[in-house]
């Protein structure tokens, strides 16, 4: 105590003044708080605002498709290079996600997943369109696919508790190799078909694996709504390409 106070290490303070700066700290919830209670508090709020973003995610579709928005949306991306519609897709996913881990405010991080849900669902529409045109029942289908996958493989993350962040470096260079492929594609004017699509589906489970690994693990308690984001990302991407496969089942 004293003599490193007097060598200038740490401060020295009486015991009743540590006793009553302690006692004020765990009043602030800066001591003795349950790191466990506060985790699962932080999972809650995550998959709650996974859930509300998924709800507005289909509002706004439905939105689209009743108000006939999304046939013109359609017209007006399908009239250009499908790829460059898989290339917005993949830039929308990573912006959104670097701008919400970068965020420090709510305000902010709440803009970035307003952003990505809204995206998202202006880029699907032509996805969903053609589904609709071509496929009936497809995106009931796939929705469901969808859920089990993503279901399945939250429930290996919390059952398992492994930690996944080793991913990471396949989910880099995995996303960098599509993205090229999906200008090579552009540019070379070939079609990525349904291997493609299944490589992308057994990606986006890879991709759930680790979002869901460092909500347990390692996501800061104050950055809920990025966590929420990074898994929505994961969601809708296997989405998209489940919902490809069923398409090219139909042709």
């Amino acid at each position: 105590g004293r003599p490193l106070a007097q060598a200038g290490k740490v401060p020295y303070l009486p015991r009743r003044a540590m006793s009553q700066l302690y006692a004020s700290s765990v009043a602030r919830g800066r001591v003795g708080a349950d790191p466990v209670e506060a985790r699962a508090k932080f999972i809650v709020r995550t998959y709650n605002h996974l859930f509300a973003a998924i709800v507005l995610f289909a509002g706004i579709e439905i939105g689209l498709f009743v108000s006939g928005l999304a046939g013109v949306i359609a017209q007006a991306m399908l009239g250009r290079s499908w790829l460059l519609v898989l290339g917005g897709f993949v830039l929308v996913s990573w912006g959104a996600s670097h701008v919400a881990h970068r965020a420090l405010s709510k305000p902010a991080q709440y803009a970035a997943l307003l952003a990505m849900v809204v995206a998202q669902a202006i880029v699907f529409v032509p996805l969903l369109f053609i589904a609709d045109k071509v496929a009936p029942g497809a995106i009931q289908s796939a929705a469901l696919v969808t859920m089990l996958g993503f279901s399945g493989l939250t429930a290996i993350a919390f059952v398992t508790r492994k930690d996944f962040s080793f991913l990471r470096g396949l989910l880099f260079w995995g996303g960098l190799v599509a993205l090229i492929a999906i200008i090579a594609g552009v540019v070379f004017s070939f079609q990525l078909g349904t291997f493609f699509s299944v490589l992308m589906v057994g990606f986006a489970g890879i991709a759930i694996l680790y979002d869901t690994s460092n909500v347990i693990h390692h996501f800061p308690e104050d950055r809920y709504v990025a966590a929420a984001l990074e898994l929505f990302a994961s969601v809708a991407m296997m989405l998209w390409y489940v919902l490809r496969i069923f398409i090219a089942s139909r042709d």
